[in-house]
């Protein structure tokens, strides 16, 4: 087989690429694609024809969402860009029409007889050739039929393959019947894999016969070429149309699932629900940064050795939260077209999550939104199930930090009779009482510090945003002036700059105008190792999409992943406290 099938198969796939940016899939283009024609020998008495690419409407029912690019050849003296049929032939009917390639994206491929191509190409649709082809005949995701003369292979992918014509090199069906009729002469192997190999005795193959079993017998795939043609095409995973019912058997086998999990966790369906009703702009967020940093840390994982070994761990957890979090998405979307009702007699979740399903599945079959809804639930559902984890990770952090504070508390105050006594025990013993109450009030209390560490007094993520952002201004108008054209260094003088100022004032111009102050967990203040160290930490916090800057609005300390590096929180400064 020669080297123009993986090309064929390249310019088809850039071609569904290009039309994948369309506007609507569902729409009939007729676009003319310029191209350069190769010159063509002319007859004084007749010119030869223009050279044209034509983009045919496709037929059938297929041909409404589907583009074609017909490429003819002709003389370079004519407008390469006209679009219409080819000149007719005036010297004949003996000279046939040549194409050189005819590529359909989302529909049919035919080359009447009497024709002649260099190629037959069809991405999401089959491709039949009753003329000859000089180079290849490929369906993707489509069938293949062959009547005619082909100079190199008959392929199909996902497809069967019939001839009953010549064919020069193979015939190939991948996960498709290869089918040879009574005048079919095959010069090179025939190969069918997870398919039916049926060959006419009349047939003549002069090279090899092999049937490759992979996964069994796949028969006919005419079930996938519907839902390609019917679903895929118009952007959405169910359509309601003539053999999609192992479509719908699927949605309904999953919706049965669901089910099942809110009938067995209903209160875990619940509190996420909850979460996303009671805070819906942070759910919203969550999910967004879970479906980003989804793969962000698979790829961490995968650059080391140990953490190599997690990555199928990870990807069952979070194939389980991913089942558990269309439950939840489906039982928030219910919940909303569901009536209301006190909270005490609220509707179980598992109706939540039927009524949810039901909806899901009306806004499957629409075009385009089909798909955007589908995701959506996916990522929404996810972002949801983690929300809730955090915060259910924080309240069991904060009853613990106030267990131990209450246990102090109480221990704090049943050793003051204690210390009473003792007191009272030594002014009994006469001289030594007076030597006793002394030292007891010697010793200087700690000096408080000037800004408090309390939560309530932590910024925030806007407003540290802000700050930071008139510090990346500043720097970048300064460079300027001074003429310091590096935009690739930019980044590293402000962080420079950062570690220098938080080093020698606690905090930056940009914290002096929003009244921040950069302060350590342990209450020292910051060194040159702590200033360089969240400086470089910063770096990691920008570069996993800047998900350690972000991390503010969910950690319970409000921490970026700098400041937890450094063990540094940035805190509302008090009014009257120095800066500068």
């Amino acid at each position: 087989m020669k080297k123009s099938i993986p090309l064929l198969l390249a310019i088809a796939l850039a071609s569904l690429a290009a039309a994948a940016e369309a506007p609507a899939p569902a729409a009939a283009p007729s676009a003319a694609v310029p191209t350069s024609a190769a010159p063509t020998a002319a007859a004084p008495a007749s010119p030869a024809p223009a050279a044209a690419a034509k983009a045919k409407p496709a037929g059938g029912a297929d041909g409404k969402h589907g583009v074609t690019i017909e490429i003819k050849a002709g003389s370079d003296d004519e407008d390469a860009n006209e679009v219409g049929a080819a000149a007719p032939d005036t010297e004949g009917d003996s000279k046939e029409e040549h194409v050189d390639s005819l590529v359909s994206i989302g529909h049919d491929s035919t080359l009447e007889a009497g024709k002649r191509a260099e190629a037959v190409v069809s991405v999401f649709g089959s491709s039949t050739s009753d003329g000859d082809v000089d180079g290849s005949v490929v369906s993707v995701f489509g069938n293949t039929r062959v009547t005619g003369k082909v100079g190199e292979s008959a392929v199909a992918v996902l497809g069967n393959t019939y001839v009953d014509g010549h064919v020069t090199e193979s015939v190939v069906a991948t996960m498709g019947n290869v089918e040879l009729g009574p005048h079919a002469v095959v010069d090179g192997d025939v190969v069918a894999v997870g398919g039916d190999l049926v060959r006419d005795p009349g047939a003549i193959v002069h090279g090899g016969v092999q049937n490759v079993m992979i996964f069994g017998h796949m028969g006919n795939m005419e079930w996938l070429h519907n839902w390609v043609h019917r679903c895929l095409m118009l952007g959405r995973p169910l359509a309601i149309a003539p053999g999609l019912g192992w479509a719908w058997a699927i949605a309904f086998s999953f919706l049965a699932l669901y089910l099942v999990l809110a009938l067995l966790f209903p209160t875990g369906v619940t509190r996420c629900v909850q979460t996303m009703e009671a805070q819906p702009g942070r759910t919203a967020l969550a999910a967004l940064f879970t479906f980003i940093g989804k793969p962000i840390l698979f790829v961490l994982l995968l650059i080391t050795v140990i953490g190599s070994f997690l990555v199928p761990f990870l990807a069952f957890a979070l194939m389980i939260a991913g089942l558990f979090g269309k439950a939840v998405a489906f039982a928030w979307l219910g919940r909303r077209a569901l009536p209301k009702r006190d909270s005490g007699s609220e509707f179980p979740p598992v109706l939540a999550v039927l009524v949810g399903g039901l909806i899901a599945f009306v806004l499957y079959i629409i075009p385009i939104l089909g798909f955007i809804a589908y995701k959506g639930l996916d990522v929404l559902g996810l972002g949801m199930v983690v929300y809730t984890l955090i915060l259910a990770h924080r309240a069991r952090r904060e009853a613990a930090q106030a267990a131990q504070l209450a246990t102090e508390s109480a221990a704090t105050t049943t050793g003051a009779p204690l210390g009473t006594a003792e007191a009272g025990a030594t002014a009994a013993g006469g001289a030594t009482a007076a030597p006793t109450a002394e030292p007891a009030g010697t010793p200087p209390p700690a000096p408080a510090p000037q800004v408090s560490l309390a939560l309530e007094n932590r910024a925030g993520f806007w407003i540290r945003t802000l700050a930071l952002l008139l510090d990346v201004f500043l720097v970048a108008i300064v460079t300027s002036i001074v003429h310091f054209h590096t935009h690739d260094a930019l980044l590293l003088i402000v962080a420079t700059y950062g570690a220098v100022m938080w080093r020698l004032r606690g905090t930056t111009i940009g914290g002096i105008v929003c009244g921040l102050r950069v302060v350590r967990m342990d209450g020292r203040p910051i060194d040159w190792p702590t200033a360089v160290t969240r400086a470089l930490g910063a770096f990691l916090s920008l570069f996993v999409a800047g998900l350690g800057f972000i991390w503010v609005v969910f950690d319970a300390e409000r921490q970026s992943w700098h400041d937890k590096i450094a063990g540094t929180v940035i805190v509302h400064a008090p009014r009257g406290t120095p800066l500068v």
